[in-house]
């Protein structure tokens, strides 16, 4: 028998404000039920049945196709509504991280549709694991046959409801099933949330809307020496910096906050290290060291994604195939050849990734601003033109020359094994995303890198090319969010949630 929290019957509600009331009470009813069993659990107790506890819902119920009468403020938007008449819902967890953007979707529906938001505990167990709070390792108490008791007594992760279909959009309801409000389950935002925090060695409420991905180095210690830079910096509009372990540094002048003494710098760094220079309305930019390969960059994105970043580039080194390009020549990806096979399952290759106008020409106004070189003399050291990504580090050595003639025919310019799998998997979860590549070496024409010739390259370039890089998102956040989550990345019927 289920060992169950006391019901909520679901609520209607007129008020954004209100809805999102419920949904935090639900969850936090849940989530306290889980815990308080699991504690109970760990000190060797029996409890009284199968715990279980359900994430909240939110659903809408719409006659017509139309939309309330417009506000003006909203009217331009390629998110917010629903795609015709129907019942729409999704699951909801973590309240406190999303609270400003369940709010911001809660509205949008009020206003476009007119109708009332119903919230209520839904079906969809919330596995134990996800119930812990960040710094909470009870299960780590446990001898092993306790741990192995817990498949009968608790809620695990089911993986099937953690899949991309609505993403992907090969989802297709049952009969009498609700349309999607969303591209991701609760279950699936849980999911990757924890994997954040393992990979990237962050809590998920310090990643911003911005994200630069780059696959060395040299770019990550050059950005936590800029980071620590603008905490010096009393007038700067960034307010702290974090590091791996949650090592947080505020900016002079400002207060440690509850929870700064609990980071601690790593005994090694994660996988893919996150560092996070934070503004208040988290608008401010995350650098993420992805290592190479597409495996990692599709890891990383996948698990990002959930958070609804406003914007992400890849900033990292290439391979120059043009014998005009010289070494330090910067590549502006205008298309994708994908041979990184990663995404084959989910976002077929006859799927074209196109460039995004927005992002190409805040990137190209970066390099003028930063470089101070414009109009026409730009193109003296930046190109235009297609990226190409493979997951064969050593394609020069296959026979026959065929990846060499592929790259030809397509006309590509530069290669790499990240930016193809990124601007894809930006494009298959509706973040807006670029490339600006740097060429560091040319194999093609018998150009390679050696070591004193890298070293002296990376000193050359990399502070420049990561400058770029974050000026490109400051330009893309000056101008607004409502240009880049533009109808472009929308499928024909779209969930409403940005």
């Amino acid at each position: 028998m289920p060992y169950l929290p006391s019901f909520i019957a679901p609520t209607r509600h007129l008020s954004a404000e209100s809805a999102l009331q419920q949904v935090h009470e639900i969850y936090d009813q849940q989530i306290a039920h889980l815990r308080d069993a699991m504690q109970r659990f760990v000190a060797g107790e029996t409890l009284p049945g199968h715990v279980r506890a359900c994430y909240p819902f939110v659903r809408i119920h719409t006659e017509t196709v139309s939309r309330s009468k417009q506000n003006p403020d909203i009217a331009h938007l390629a998110y917010g509504f629903v795609a015709g008449p129907g019942r729409y819902e999704t699951t909801l967890t973590r309240p406190d991280l999303y609270h400003a953007y369940y709010l911001d979707q809660f509205r949008l529906l009020l206003q476009n549709h007119g109708v009332e938001l119903e919230v209520g505990t839904s079906n969809q167990p919330i596995p134990v694991h996800f119930s812990f709070s960040e710094h909470d390792h009870v299960e780590g108490q446990m001898s092993l046959e306790r741990r192995q008791l817990m498949r009968d007594v608790f809620d695990l992760p089911d993986l099937a409801a953690m899949d991309d279909g609505i993403a992907n959009g090969t989802w297709t309801p049952q009969p009498g099933e609700a349309q999607p409000l969303s591209l991701f389950t609760a279950p699936r935002v849980d999911y990757s949330l924890h994997r954040l925090r393992h990979y990237t060695g962050t809590s998920p409420r310090a990643f911003q809307n911005f994200v630069l991905f780059t696959n060395y180095q040299f770019y990550i210690d050059e950005f936590v020496r800029l980071g620590h830079e603008e905490m010096k910096n009393p007038e700067s509009e960034y307010i702290a910096f974090i590091e791996p372990g949650n090592v947080v540094t505020r900016r002079v002048g400002l207060a440690a906050e509850p929870g700064d003494e609990l980071g601690a710098p790593p005994p090694r760094l994660p996988q893919m290290p996150a560092y996070h220079l934070v503004r208040a309305d988290h608008s401010g930019i995350t650098m993420v060291n992805i290592g190479v390969g597409p495996a990692n960059a599709k890891n990383i994105t996948d698990h990002i994604a959930v958070l609804r970043p406003h914007a992400w580039i890849m900033l990292g080194h290439c391979a120059g195939l043009r014998n005009s390009q010289q070494l330090g020549d910067y590549v502006l990806a205008h298309g994708y050849v994908r041979e990184d096979h990663v995404l084959d399952e989910e976002l077929p290759l006859w799927v074209p990734i196109p460039a995004l106008a927005e992002i190409q020409l805040a990137l190209e106004a970066a390099v003028s601003d930063v470089t101070q070189v414009s109009g026409p003399d730009l193109k003296r050291f930046m190109r235009t033109g297609t990226v190409a990504s493979t997951d064969n580090r050593n394609w020069e050595l296959l026979p026959d020359n065929q990846p060499q003639r592929r790259f030809s025919q397509s006309r590509a310019v530069a290669l790499d094994m990240e930016s193809a799998t990124i601007a894809a998997n930006g494009f298959r979860f509706r973040v807006p995303y670029g490339t600006l590549l740097c060429v560091s070496d040319k194999p093609l024409h018998g150009e390679i890198k050696l070591p004193g010739m890298a070293n002296h390259f990376y000193r050359e370039r990399v502070d420049q090319h990561l400058r770029i890089g974050i000026r490109a998102l400051e330009i893309l956040r000056a101008e607004g969010m409502a240009s880049l989550h533009s109808r472009k990345l929308r499928s024909f019927a779209e969930v409403a949630f940005q």
